[in-house]
This record gives structure tokens, sequence and C-alpha cells, in this order.
């Protein structure tokens, strides 16, 4: 358990009067998976998690409401001056992972947070990561090195992958490669040298972002986690997962809020006649994240050998009317795609 240091934990707090959308924003931001709501005088209002936007905007709350539309009140506080250990102990029983420390007013003093290893717990659920790609586009990196070993921060992005998965309690991983498949092989082997178990499946031509989960088959028989070999994030993969189940989903698609700003002022129109102005608007949509999480019956929708991306399978998935999730997500993220997304990732 760690308390939350002083300039640190203040990045977790906003005004009242904010929006939805600046709770989601701050939750990326600050990346302590909790938004602290506060009046004017620091009282705490009460806090916002991943969760409760999701909840929120699946009842049709809009990201331009209220954050009070999704806020928890009357949350679980400390007392300020209570002692560590009582602390710790609140956060066991209760199963929460922050706790804020408020004084005799109410107005928050700090954020103590649990530390998330001495909590992990055992997964069963596999995850798949595929790790065929030839990362064109990061050439000449890529010309003796598959993309998902590129180093970031002097470790493979793979590593960090199945690093982080491990830490939340995953053991079992299947890597699907192909291109320079023997450098993967050799690094990681069975998995023994991170304390996990790693299968792999070999892919004689690329088959796409899903294309190969046909050979799978018969190595899963409950839910599973699949994520692109170039994704670093801070998502928790357990979370999707849970939400995948809570869903009854078959498939389920990690989506991040992309916002794009049109370098001019637009002039609307109706037909040459001008009806409005609007400066340098902003465009806001959902792009895939590149994590899923999927039910083994979605395999079904998969052929020998055929290539077929992530979309099409959700698309195969939605013409026989089984249940496809948007699982919206705020943490940290970058597709380490482009020479500035490498640059980017090892500047984190």
């Amino acid at each position: 358990m760690t308390q939350v240091a002083t300039n640190s934990w203040k990045k977790a707090v906003i005004l009242q009067n904010a929006s939805l959308r600046d709770a989601a924003r701050n939750l990326t931001e600050s990346s302590q998976r909790i938004v602290l709501v506060i009046d004017d005088s620091w009282k705490l209002i009460g806090t916002v998690s991943d969760g409760d936007i999701r909840r929120g905007l699946l009842r049709g709350v809009t990201l331009d409401s209220d954050v009070t539309e999704v806020v928890h009140k009357n949350p679980l506080v400390a007392p300020e001056g209570i002692s560590p250990s009582f602390i710790r102990e609140l956060m066991a029983v209760n199963k929460v992972q922050q706790i804020p420390e408020v004084d005799g007013d109410g107005r928050i003093v700090c954020l103590h947070t649990w530390d998330e290893f001495i909590t992990k717990k055992s997964i069963s659920n596999k995850m798949v990561i595929m790790a065929g790609g030839k990362g064109t586009r990061l050439r000449p990196h890529t010309e003796n090195c598959p993309k998902p070993m590129l180093l970031v921060g002097g470790r493979p992005i793979l590593q960090h992958i199945i690093e982080r998965a491990r830490d939340e309690g995953f053991s079992e991983f299947i890597l699907s490669v192909n291109y320079l498949a023997q450098m993967i092989e050799e690094y990681f082997g069975d998995g023994s040298i991170l304390n996990v178990k790693i299968r792999y499946v070999r892919e004689q031509s690329p088959l796409g972002t899903a294309g190969s989960l046909s050979m799978i088959s018969e190595l899963v028989d409950e839910p599973f986690i699949v994520t692109n070999g170039d994704v670093i994030t801070d998502i928790r993969y357990s979370e999707i997962l849970e939400f995948h189940k809570r869903q009854e989903s078959i498939a389920t698609m990690a989506v991040r809020l992309h916002e794009w700003q049109h370098p001019f002022g637009v002039v609307q129109v109706d037909g040459l006649n001008i009806v409005g102005f609007e400066e340098k608007p902003i465009a806001r949509s959902h792009i895939n994240a590149g994590v899923y999480a999927l039910s083994p019956v979605a395999l079904q929708e998969l052929n020998d050998d055929e290539f077929c991306d992530m979309p099409t399978l959700f698309e195969r998935l939605q013409a026989r009317s089984l249940k496809t999730v948007a699982y919206p997500m705020h943490e940290p993220w970058l597709d380490v795609g482009r020479h500035e997304d490498l640059s980017a990732a090892n500047e984190l």
C-alpha cells in the first residue's frame, strides 16, 4: 500500500461543475484510477471511477453532462491521522483500491492506494497476443527484428504486455507468430523466464489480426483476452474480461475516444447560402484500441488458414445477431506503429 505523494494525488481532483469528459480525461492523465470530485473548499463531494463513467454512458449520460451525474456520493473515506495499518485493513475488508483521507470538515488531505501486487489473484483465462506482423511502417527497425521485440525502456514491447498481464494474475499466454518468429520463441521460450506458461501458434502466412485465432479453438474453453502485440497500455485486462462476462457478450472490443480538431474555420452552407460558422470544430469518435475479450463460440466464425481482421470477425458475429459490445477505456494507451510512436514510448 502506498500513500500517493502530495503533488501526485492532487492530479486526481476536479471541481463538481466539471463535465464527464473532464473526468474521463483526468483518469487518463492522473493514472490514479479514481477521480476525486470536490467543491471550492476542497470538501469531497464524491468519487468517480472508470466503471462509474461506463455505467453512466450505458444509461444515456453523455460526455458533456455534469460529472455529478455519475459521481459516487458518500464514498468510503479515512479520517485524518488514522494509522496506515488500519487504512490497509479498511481496504482489504471493503475490497477497494483507493481511500481518500479527509479532515474533520470533509476536506481531502491525501489519497491512499493499494499496491496491486499484494492482492493479485490467479486468473485461469488465457491471453492471446498477436505478434506475427511485419511492422513495415517501422522499417528499418523491423528489417531484422519483429515489431513486438522492439525495445521500449530496455525491454521488448511483448515483455511489457506479458509482465503487466502476469502482474494482474494471468499465467497462460498464447503467442501468434509469423515474421521472424524464431526470435520471439528463442527469447521467451516456454515462458519460465517470466514465471508464466507460453505456447505458440505459427502462421504459415499472414492471417490478419484475427485469422490465426482459428488455430486456438482447442486451447480455450472460457473467455479469453486478445491483444495486438504492439499496444502498450495501462488497461486492466482483468476488468475488460469481467465486463465481457457481465455483459454476456460474445466479443468485446476496447475502444478509446479520439479527438481531432479541424485546422480551419468551417463554413456551414445550404446550397449557396451561408447558414453558419464553426471555428476549428472538434470531431470525436471511438477508435479500436486493439484489445479484446472473446468467448470461444466466436471462433466458429473463423476458417482455417483464412485471412481475417478483427473488425471482420465482429461483423460476422453481428450478422448472426450475436452480442458484440464496446468497452470504453480511459487509461494511457499507445499503438506503437510508427517511428514517432516508438520514440514516444521510449520517453514514457
